[in-house]
């Protein structure tokens, strides 16, 4: 029998859940045996005897046992590493293990044996797409992220016609038409506001002004930025600086700038500089949500809402675990939609030729399947 075990999360500030009751129901009416820790579902909104109810056995933080007998351990953030030290050789780790350059997790993986699918590796192709954690996560990024821009910002969003007058829309300017891009772009317009959209690919025009907006086609440049994989692929520093200053005289006019441009692996653009901070008008907004790689603005921190010159600048990182419940049943769904198909009589079946495995399962038994994911250093 397969045994499945999902622990509170210990990172700091983690609300989410890597398995809700429905899920665990699923899970063991394919045969699995789960193990949940006590309280791990609480800041999600799931109860422990939902989790009772649904067939999972719960354990406490002092029961080592269950970590030793686990076959397979669900988590959204790798758990420390003296609970990986528990667990039995050949056990699988499935989460948001933060893979790049993270040379902890590689030595845990490599002392312990384990094996790990890191979810953010998932190929973005259209057998993937139930299973897609990050875009799953990042669609709830984008919708909060208006939110807090709209509840941060000195205006109204929409336009509204008083007995005072007209109050005219706001504009907004989002930079990075991905997942979040897109859902930040079609809450902006949900909200009323007028959305522009910069973009270094060419060929999300047609999404962008299906949901309303409009599209600032990217500059001229010899060398066009591509994607890999779905994913953007890293734009040159010349067609970046064309970027900034095709970019300046938008951001001038504009009430919100949301950001969402990132590269996996790579330290993220930096598409908002100094100067163009400047000729943002007082009372503006810039909300990052790529300040954990390093941010898209010039000055944001992570977490921090800084005053410059009259300018918000929000770091916003890790929104999903502010809508925990939702953010936790999206990402439950996906690991069930990645794991339903790989069980075969009470066993996981790992083919490492299968495309959704082949460049996420990074780790076999402790042998490190990508050192270049999994590597010391910095990201660059």
């Amino acid at each position: 029998m397969l045994r499945l075990l999902i622990p509170i999360e210990s990172a700091e500030g983690e609300t989410r859940v890597a398995a809700t009751p429905e899920t665990v129901k699923k899970f063991v009416s394919h045969g699995c045996f789960v193990s949940f820790e006590k309280g791990a579902g609480l800041k999600a909104g799931f109860k422990d005897t939902e989790y009772l109810s649904a067939g999972a056995e719960l354990f406490t933080p002092e029961d080592t046992e269950n970590w030793k007998q686990a076959n397979v351990v669900l988590c959204v953030q790798s758990p420390t590493k003296e609970n990986l030290a528990r667990l039995s050789p050949n056990t699988l780790l499935v989460g948001l293990l933060n893979p790049y350059k993270n040379q902890p997790l590689s030595k845990a993986l490599q002392e312990n044996k384990l094996s790990a699918i890191a979810l953010e590796l998932l190929p973005r192709i259209s057998r993937a797409q139930s299973a897609d954690a990050l875009s799953s996560q990042a669609n709830i990024a984008g919708y909060k992220a208006v939110l807090i821009a709209a509840a941060a910002l000195d205006r109204y969003f929409p336009m509204l016609m008083t007995a005072a007058g007209t109050v005219q829309p706001s504009r907004v300017i989002v930079l990075g038409a991905g997942v979040a891009g897109l859902q930040a772009v079609a809450t902006a317009r949900r909200l009323g506001a007028v959305v522009y959209v910069s973009d270094i690919r060419p060929a999300v025009k047609e999404q962008v002004e299906s949901l309303g907006a409009k599209f600032i086609s990217p500059p001229e440049s010899e060398e066009k930025p591509k994607e890999s994989g779905g994913y953007a692929k890293q734009a040159s520093e010349s067609f970046l600086n064309a970027q900034r200053k095709q970019l300046s005289d938008q951001l001038a006019e504009a009430d919100v700038a949301i950001c969402t441009a990132q590269v996996p692996g790579k330290r993220a653009p930096l598409l908002i500089n100094e100067e163009m901070l400047d000729r943002m008008r007082v009372g503006s907004v810039v909300v990052d949500l790529a300040v954990s790689q390093g941010g898209n603005c010039a000055g944001s921190c992570i977490g921090k809402t800084i005053l410059r010159k009259g300018v918000k600048l929000i770091g916003a990182s890790n929104l999903p675990c502010t809508l925990a419940n939702h953010a936790s049943s999206l990402y439950a769904r996906n690991i069930l939609a990645l794991l339903g198909p790989l069980m075969k009589e009470e066993t996981l079946l790992l083919d490492t030729e299968d495309e959704l495995l082949a460049g996420s399962l990074i780790s076999e038994k402790g042998l490190i399947r990508f050192s270049e994911v999994l590597s010391n250093g910095e990201l660059n």
